[in-house]
C-alpha cells in the first residue's frame, strides 16, 4: 500500500505540475482516489485472471484442435482403407468368377483326358494283342512248320490260279475272241486299229492287230452314231447278241476271280442290261414308264446293251459301263486298259493275260 500511495503522490504531483502549466488546478479528494485505486487493482487482477483463463483455454483449444486433426487424419485413412477394401472385394469377386470358369474348363479337360486315356488303353490292348499275334505268327513262320505252311499256301494259290485258268479257258471256248479277216476296222467297236491310234501298243503285249469278233459276231460303230430308218436291222441284232456274249463272259470271269463288278449285269442274251448306281445320263419318259429300264431304287438305273427300241445314247452309255467292268477286271490282275472304246480288245487282253504262264507265278 505504501508503494501505491507513493505512486499516487507522484502522480498527483505530476497532475499538479500539469495543472500549473495549464494554469488550471483540479482538486481530487483522497477518498475518491482510494476507490479508483481499488477499482483499478480489481480490474488488474480481473485482467490477469482473464489472461490466465485465456491462456488455459488457448492450450485446451490447441489440444482439442490437435485431437480433431488426428481424428480427421485417422478418418481419412479409414476411408482410404475402406476404398482399398472395396477394390479388394471387387478383385476377389472377379478372381472368384475366373476360378469358377477355370474349374469348369479343368473339369471338361479332365473328362476329355479320361476319354482319351480310355481310348489309348483300348488301343494299347489292341496293339498288345496284335503284337502277341504277330509274335506267334513270326514264331510259327520261323520254324519248320511255318515254312511248310507258306509252301502249302503258295501251292494252294498256284492250284487256285490253275483252276481260274481252266475256267477262263472254258469261257474262251464258249465265246472266242478272234481277229476277223476282210472286215473294215473303221466300223469296229473295240478294234485293235483304234487302240493303236489311241497310243496303246498292242504288239508290245503279244497281241496281233486287226478287227475282232466274238463267236463270229462284230460290234459295229454305225448303229451307235446314226440310228435311222435305213440302218441294217441284222447288224443291230448281231451287235446286241455280241454285247450279250461279252456281258456273259465278263460276268463269268468276274465270278471266277471273285471280283464284285462295279456295274452289275442282268443277263438276257441279246436283251441284257447293265446297272449304274449313280448314272450321268438322265432317263427319258419312255424309260421311266418301262419297268425293265428303271429299278425300284431311284438311284439305280438299268441301261440296255442293245439298240432296238432304245435310245442310242443310253445304249452307248451301257457299252461304256460294260467296258468299265472290263477295265476293273484288268486292273485287278495288274493290266492297263486299252481304252474306253475297245470292248473286244480289252476282253481279249483279259483272257490272254489270265491264260499266260506268268499269271500263275504272280
Amino acid at each position: 500500500m505504501t508503494m501505491l500511495k507513493s505512486k499516487a503522490v507522484a502522480s498527483s504531483r505530476g497532475q499538479k505540475q500539469c495543472v500549473g502549466q495549464n494554469a488550471k488546478v483540479i482538486h481530487i479528494h483522497w477518498e475518491d482516489y482510494q476507490q479508483e485505486l481499488a477499482r483499478l487493482c480489481s480490474l488488474t487482477s480481473a485482467v490477469n485472471e482473464a489472461n490466465q483463463k485465456k491462456q488455459f483455454f488457448r492450450e485446451k483449444l490447441q489440444s482439442s484442435i490437435q485431437v480433431e486433426e488426428e481424428s480427421l487424419n485417422r478418418r481419412n485413412e479409414l476411408d482410404e482403407m475402406r476404398e482399398k477394401l472395396e477394390s479388394r472385394k471387387l478383385v476377389m469377386g472377379n478372381m472368384s468368377m475366373d476360378s469358377k470358369v477355370l474349374k469348369e474348363k479343368v473339369k471338361k479337360r479332365e473328362e476329355q483326358l479320361s476319354n482319351e486315356i480310355r481310348s489309348l488303353s483300348v488301343a494299347g490292348n489292341a496293339i498288345s494283342l496284335a503284337r502277341n499275334h504277330l509274335q506267334d505268327v513270326s514264331r510259327s513262320l520261323a520254324g519248320g512248320t511255318g515254312y511248310g505252311y507258306l509252301k502249302y499256301l503258295k501251292r494252294l494259290q498256284r492250284l487256285l490260279r490253275l483252276r481260274e485258268q481252266y475256267m477262263v479257258s472254258q469261257v474262251q471256248v464258249l465265246y472266242p475272241v478272234k481277229i476277223a479277216i476282210g472286215y473294215s476296222p473303221e466300223q469296229e467297236l473295240g478294234s485293235f486299229a483304234d487302240a493303236i491310234k489311241s497310243g496303246n501298243s498292242i504288239r508290245e503285249k503279244g497281241v496281233d492287230q486287226g478287227p475282232l469278233t466274238i463267236a463270229g459276231l462284230h460290234l459295229t460303230m454305225v448303229p451307235f452314231t446314226k440310228m435311222g430308218l435305213f440302218t441294217d436291222k441284222k447288224a443291230v441284232q448281231r451287235s446286241a447278241t455280241a454285247l450279250g456274249h461279252v456281258a456273259h463272259a465278263v460276268l463269268l470271269i468276274a465270278s471266277y476271280l471273285q471280283v464284285p463288278l462295279r456295274y452289275p449285269l442282268r443277263l438276257g442274251g441279246s436283251r441284257s442290261y447293265i446297272r449304274d448306281y449313280a448314272p450321268s445320263v438322265e432317263p427319258s419318259s419312255s424309260d421311266m414308264a418301262s419297268n425293265s429300264s428303271v429299278t425300284s431304287n431311284s438311284n439305280q438305273m438299268e441301261f440296255p446293251l442293245f439298240l432296238e427300241g432304245q435310245d442310242s445314247t443310253r445304249a452307248a452309255y451301257a457299252v461304256f459301263l460294260l467296258n468299265k467292268d472290263l477295265e476293273q477286271l484288268l486292273n485287278y490282275i495288274g493290266v492297263t486298259s486299252l481304252g474306253p472304246r475297245h470292248v473286244l480288245a480289252n476282253l481279249k487282253e483279259l483272257v490272254r493275260t489270265i491264260m499266260s504262264p506268268k499269271y500263275i507265278d504272280t
